[in-house]
Parts: structure tokens; sequence; C-alpha cells
């Protein structure tokens, strides 16, 4: 099959594999779309993300047509539209043309939107859920959302308007961005210029000069100091980037604060497949009843080297302008 493989020199390269085989409890996928994510160029910067290639087929998230079962697989038909977040249990990354995984790990695609859509769900929509479900917020607290532009915050602040959850500041870069959030029905005073001067005040005048309940930091660095100065004492800092510098973890151990980790990854860890499946269920579930719309996709191109080093040159410079990007696979 056609793929972007990692070379034994670390170089992305036009190549061909050998089509997967699925395993008992496996289904075959015909990629149709997949989603670019940053960890996708950070594992080729980043010894933390380095760990987690398992494949020199790199791609995280998927969406396409079942069309092989193994031996045990019973929850699919060949012909099933679905989707998933492969992440390392795959037989291979997303960068391919087929690719086999858990048949615990997927779930059938929402019908009233397109591959792309789809493709474009899976990483941002598990990360939101995850952090929505591990804070089970009140309506009173007051939250934090940095880099809200991005895949997942985007997609959070779906879920968290669906839930009736409006009490929260957002950070964006752009005016464009901010329209963005105007015309989800958030209000002037709950955006947040970053590039702007005197942040801090800005985002604690936007709280009306008091100290937020919870910060969701989806930036890191110079942001995950902003939010900790921001933070109360004995407040809850989400932390959904491994980039909190020793400055920012300092004030947040100083402010007594609950560090909340969010990781896709530590369910494959134990094998708790079914995480995966349960949350895209439920994601699809609001998609087609129409509680939240897939965040916008920009398609990039089709499966190519072209294509993939476009896109990870358009993440790695932030130029995603709130669009999450996708590749063609077919």
């Amino acid at each position: 099959m056609k793929a972007v493989i990692l070379n034994k020199d670390f170089k992305l390269e036009n190549g061909f594999a050998e089509k997967p085989q699925p395993k008992n409890n496996e289904v075959l996928i015909q990629i149709k779309a997949s989603g670019f994510n940053p960890i996708d160029y950070q594992m080729l910067e980043n010894e933390l993300e380095r760990k987690l290639i398992s494949s020199p087929i790199l791609g995280r998230e998927l969406s396409g047509i079942v069309v092989e079962k193994g031996a045990d697989a019973t929850q699919f038909n060949i012909g099933d539209e679905v989707f998933c977040g492969s992440g390392s249990m795959g037989s291979n990354g997303t960068y391919a043309e087929f690719i086999s995984v858990p048949e615990v790990i997927v779930s059938l695609k929402p019908k009233n939107i397109s591959f792309e859509q789809a493709a474009s769900i899976p990483s941002a929509g598990l990360t939101s859920l995850q952090i929505f479900k591990r804070l089970k917020l009140q309506p009173e607290q007051t939250i934090l959302i940095t880099g809200a532009a991005g895949g997942v915050g985007s997609f959070l602040i779906k879920i968290l308007l669906a839930h009736q959850i409006e009490n929260f500041v957002i950070t964006v870069g752009s005016k464009e961005n901010k329209q963005m959030f105007l015309n989800l029905g958030l209000k002037d005073h709950q955006i947040v210029n970053y590039r702007e001067s005197n942040l801090v005040e800005n985002i604690l005048k936007a709280n009306q000069h008091r100290p937020f309940d919870i910060g969701i930091d989806l930036v890191g660095n110079y942001m995950a100091e902003v939010t900790a100065q921001v933070l109360k004492i004995n407040g809850t800092y989400v932390d959904v980037t491994a980039l909190v510098t020793k400055e920012a973890h300092e004030i947040l151990f100083n402010k007594g604060t609950l560090i909340m980790n969010i990781s896709n990854y530590a369910y494959s860890m134990v094998k708790q497949y079914d995480y995966y499946k349960n949350s895209l269920e439920e994601i699809a579930g609001l998609i087609e009843n129409g509680a939240i719309v897939p965040s916008q996709h920009k398609i990039i191109g089709d499966l190519s080297l072209e294509t993939v080093l476009k896109a990870h040159f358009i993440l790695k410079n932030n130029q995603t302008q709130g669009h999450k990007l996708i590749m063609k696979n077919s």
C-alpha cells in the first residue's frame, strides 16, 4: 500500500508498505481521511514524544470504511463507515491507505458528516471530553481556557455550551478567531487577545478582577505561567501539553494548586480500550442530534509527502487559523 514513511535517517519519504492483515480482534480500515496533530511533528523533534513512535508510518486519527475483519471481530460489518483515534494502537499510522486496529477503539461515523469532518474529531474530541468529564464542572466555577482556537479548545467550548456551562474566559490571538467565537455565542468580554499588553490584568478584568477556579492550559510555556498567576489559591490547573515551565510549576506549588494531567495515551497503556469507543460514541451522538458541530477543517491535499510536510509546517508555525488540518487518503 502507498504510505508516507519515516526512514532510517529519521526523515519522511513517499513509499510503500505491506498492507496489514487484521488480527482476530481487529478490523482493517481503508482510510478515507486522516487528521494532523502537533504531536505528529513533535515526534520528529522531541524526545518525550519520540517514545510514542510505534511504526515508521505516523498519524493518529482517521475515518474510513471497514473492508476486512478478524475472526473474532463482530461489532462491525464490511462497508461500515467508521472513525477512530488510532494513536499507537494500530498496525501502523494513518499516513497510509489502510490500517488495522482493535475494533474496540472504533466507532461508527456520525451519519450527518463527511469523512473529512469525521477525521477532524478523534484527538480533539477525546481530549475535550476527558477534560469535561474529569473536572465535573459546577455552573458557578470560573474557568480560563488558553489557546481556545486550536482543535481541543474549540471542541471543548462546544461541549461546554452544549451542557449550558458559560462561565469561562478564553484567549485567542487574532480578530478572525475572536469572530469565530462571537459567532458561537460568546460575549465580547469573555475573549482576551493574548497578543495585547497587560495580559494578566486583561484576563483578570474579564473575570471581574477575580482569580479563576480552574485554568485549562492548551498552550504551555509562557501561557502556563500566565495561567498559574491568575488561578486562585487551591485552584485547579488542567495540563494538556506537558509544557509547564519551572516558573509556572513553582507558582502552582506555592498556591497549593491541584494539577490535572490529561492524556488519552494513558488508557492504551492499561489496555482500557472501551474508553476510546465509548467516548467517540458519545461525541457522535452529540453531533448527530445537533448539540455540537465538528470543528472547521481544511483539506491540505491527498496522501503524499508534500501534504504531510505542508501540514507539519502549518502546525509548527501556528498558522491553522482555527482549522483542523486534513489529508484525503483516496
